[in-house]
């Protein structure tokens, strides 16, 4: 089942202003249950969980940028 651009656009949305930010706190707190690990191995950490939230929602994030394709063009 294909979504429009319209529900795309605002699934983005949604899941960047409710889902990013519940992600960070849950990536933060299961961070924060072992001993603190070197910064490199930190940094490499958060990277890995920076990238892999987005890796589900390609889909819809995908040509949320460009003009709607539905538009017409003056």
């Amino acid at each position: 089942m294909a979504l429009s651009y319209k529900s795309r656009r605002r699934w983005a949305l949604i899941i960047l202003l409710i889902g990013l930010p519940l992600y960070i706190v849950v990536a933060l707190n299961v961070v924060a249950l072992f001993d603190r690990p070197g910064i490199l191995l930190e940094l490499v950490i958060y990277l890995g969980l920076g990238i892999l939230w987005a890796i589900p929602f390609r889909f819809i994030f995908k040509g949320i940028g460009q003009a709607e394709p539905d538009a017409e063009k003056k």
